[in-house]
């Protein structure tokens, strides 16, 4: 799997023949000049290479053809300096399979007082050019990212950087594969789902190993690869139990079920409790060290949550807010003050730790194996979203939320997992009644790192329905929302 330093952006920029080569030099003159401003700035997370000034539509179904068939271009940036005439892109654009940034921007910051005149207003017709271009994009009904504001603000830079590692995140998810280790939880129904739309849709392989595989694995993993996992543990973890027989154990697993990743290029991954044939424990630890490594994994054969996880791990690469499995347990229902509580039976990613995570052994309670290492820690303070892919038949619906997250208002001495303490938009009971009419699932990805607005934009990009709970929503609006969309759905 390629890492997002590995990806690149073409910078495409539209003009004409009209306005004569003086004209065509300088657009790609300040073409190269903005590639390498922001190259230079090392604010956005890929590269971005000038490609082309696009004057013609053979110039522009060649860009686009390019484009769609160099595996490290993730996607077009375009920008249309002078006047661009639309029709010129209609071929190509009919045939982009890339992500694709419309830049409604000028290189000028000023207009300059004095200086302007026609042989300025020609050379200089962003504001005219991008609106044609903005045309042909909306005839075509092609999804793309529309970003205005001058090239060198901030804002500007920070938003294509974000539209960036969606692209990326994009490109990762078409070529995903998910290794389920068993099936999923015996009657229930919102970890099911259509994996050939899941394909077909988003582009991820899911398929079966069986456990007794994973135990064979197991058993081969030597002495001296555990001792050398365990001194990781130890200087990343406090060891808070005397059961180091369990630890180990669960470093086998971890050893073992990452060989098994990696041999059949999978970066995400399902287990059940209720399957753990050959196995003497649940994964704990071992799926918690998954995770911290940035694979996607998914309780009680929940592959859609997992493969989920596994793409905003994608989308976020570098940065450190943390992205976990979760699940909503118990609420705080006092009055002014309702919170809700998430963890998991063991299973909660440690890159949303406050704290250094303790590595404790309790006894689980299900599956009939031993008693299963594990991690225990609170999770960080500050603004997250919970995020929920489901089946709706024949469609997918991404569910996001915004949310608050709280240091946990009680100690939990006897909670022997690892706990997150949120509160939802617009508030707990709001939130719940909304992510409950709009159908979220109780698995869910906690990420401090991926926004609204990305998720907003990946679901536009995959063509799958987006619903976002703010501090704005109320059941009535949801409701309507869901109503419309259902028939809009209904009419594609």
């Amino acid at each position: 799997m390629k890492q997002m330093k590995d990806y690149e952006f073409w910078f495409v920029v539209g003009s004409q023949y009209l306005y004569g080569p003086e004209v065509l030099a300088t657009v790609e003159k300040r073409g190269r000049e903005m590639c390498a401003k922001w190259n230079a700035g090392g604010k956005l997370p890929c590269r971005i290479v000038f490609k082309t000034i696009v004057k013609t539509s053979e110039e522009a179904t060649n860009a686009v053809k390019d484009a769609n068939h160099d595996p490290n271009c993730a996607g077009i940036v375009t920008w249309c300096h002078t006047f661009s005439p639309s029709k010129m892109w209609l071929n190509g654009l009919r045939l982009l399979q890339k992500p694709w940034c419309h830049l409604a921007t000028q290189y000028n910051r000023h207009i300059p007082d004095r200086g302007i005149d026609m042989d300025f207003m020609n050379l200089n017709q962003a504001a005219h050019g991008d609106r044609e271009h903005g045309f042909i994009g909306a005839r075509l009904r092609k999804s793309r990212k529309v970003i205005a504001g001058y090239w060198e603000d901030r804002d500007v830079i920070d938003r294509l950087g974000s539209w960036m590692r969606v692209a990326v995140a994009v490109d990762f998810s078409r070529n995903l594969k998910v290794m389920r280790f068993a099936d999923n939880m015996p009657n229930v129904a919102v970890t099911e789902g259509d994996k050939v739309l899941a394909q077909e849709v988003l582009g991820w392989q899911v398929n079966t190993w069986p456990v007794g595989g994973l135990a064979a694995e197991v058993a081969k993993v030597t002495d001296a690869e555990v001792d050398a996992l365990m001194k990781e543990y130890r200087k990343l973890y406090t060891f808070n139990t005397k059961n180091i027989k369990s630890v180990r154990y669960q470093a086998k697993e971890e050893i073992a079920m990452k060989k098994m990743l990696d041999r059949e290029g999978c970066k995400a991954f399902s287990d059940h409790f209720g399957d753990l044939y050959g196995l003497e424990q649940l994964p704990g630890l071992a799926a918690q060290r998954l995770m911290a490594q940035g694979y996607g994994f998914g309780g009680e054969g929940d592959w859609k949550v997992a493969a989920l996880q596994s793409v905003v791990k994608a989308m976020t690469e570098g940065q450190k807010g943390g992205t976990a499995f979760m699940e909503d347990y118990t609420y705080e229902l006092e009055k002014g003050k309702e919170y809700s509580l998430g963890a998991h039976m063991l299973e909660v990613d440690p890159s949303v730790a406050s704290g250094r995570p303790r590595i404790e052994v309790h006894p689980l309670g299900i599956g009939g194996k031993a008693d299963p290492a594990r991690l225990v820690f609170e999770g960080r303070a500050g603004k997250a979203i919970v995020l929920s892919l489901i089946d709706m038949g024949g469609r997918l619906r991404l569910i996001c939320q915004d949310v608050e997250a709280v240091k946990p208002i009680y100690r939990m001495p006897n909670l022997p997992v690892a706990r997150v303490m949120w509160k939802a938009m617009p508030n707990v009971k709001t939130g719940v009644e909304c992510w409950i009419t709009a159908g979220g699932a109780h698995h869910t990805v906690l990420t401090y790192d991926a926004t609204a607005e990305q998720m907003r934009d990946f679901a536009r990009i995959m063509d799958i329905e987006f619903v976002h709970i703010t501090k704005d929503s109320t059941p009535e609006k949801l409701e309507h929302e869901l109503f419309l969309n259902d028939l809009a759905w209904k009419l594609r």
